[in-house]
């Protein structure tokens, strides 16, 4: 039976399951891009709190959400996976529990202080553990150590919200962002292309209607600032189309 700490975070366990659906799915045009071993190496997976909280009020990670908090304005940090790839040199007792337990009797993961209060900020489920599992599932098989793993996905993640998408998505309020709308401003931000390995994470809402609730961006592996390694992957495409922001409009 799955704990009461862990049931709030099902949506979570099913945006993660669902970007790494999307991006192992073949697409018949990233042969004339790339060769097929160098598909998509890395996924940077971010939420949109607002949508998330729209999506599943209930959420206990949603129990402290405001419309004025730092989540609402920005995108917040979810996952930085391998296709095909989890949990890697993780073993099967450790695992069992990361997938199915309480997040927060994982076992704690050693971070500089400078890296754990940007964590906090920049992962508002950490304070459930989010963190700890995370980094068995996704980290171990792309890092190190969970310093190298959080600090490198948190300077990703700052370059995004640098970039004109969190005001795109926050001017949206009371109304539906687009596929299309979110792929342009990625050619604009972080160079031509650079939509085209983005998609919307997406989930209904109580009237049955979608709501954006992340975005997943294909990158290259190794070092580089977040327009190099996007213009290293492949092309996509994307499930969802269009979805509501999750922001009430004001008045």
């Amino acid at each position: 039976m799955m704990t009461n700490a862990a049931l709030p975070f099902k949506a979570v366990f099913s945006f993660v399951a669902l970007c790494l659906a999307w991006f192992v799915a073949p697409l018949p045009a990233v042969a004339q891009s790339a060769p097929a071993t160098d598909v998509m190496r890395e996924v940077l997976s971010v939420s949109w709190q607002p949508g998330y909280c729209a999506a599943r009020p209930k959420s206990r990670g949603c129990a402290d959400f405001a419309a004025t908090s730092a989540a609402a304005k920005q995108f917040s940090l979810l996952s930085r996976f391998q296709a095909k790839k989890s949990y890697c040199g993780i073993d099967a007792a450790l695992k069992q529990k990361a997938r199915k337990g309480k997040w927060t009797d994982l076992p704690g993961i050693v971070l500089a202080s400078g890296t754990k209060d940007r964590l906090l900020v920049a992962m508002p489920a950490a304070k459930l553990g989010l963190d700890r599992q995370q980094w068995l599932r996704s980290g171990s098989c792309v890092a190190t150590s969970a310093e190298a793993y959080y600090s490198r996905s948190l300077d990703l993640l700052d370059q995004l919200n640098a970039s004109p998408l969190p005001a795109l998505f926050a001017g949206k309020a009371g109304a539906v962002i687009t596929l299309t709308e979110v792929r342009a401003a990625f050619d604009k931000a972080f160079g031509p292309g650079a939509g085209e390995r983005v998609r919307l994470g997406c989930r209904k809402g109580a009237d049955g209607k979608p709501i954006v609730i992340g975005l997943t961006i294909g990158l290259a592996t190794g070092d580089g600032k977040l327009e190099t390694l996007i213009d290293g992957s492949s092309p996509t495409k994307s499930r969802c189309t269009e979805g509501a922001t999750g922001i009430a409009k004001a008045g």
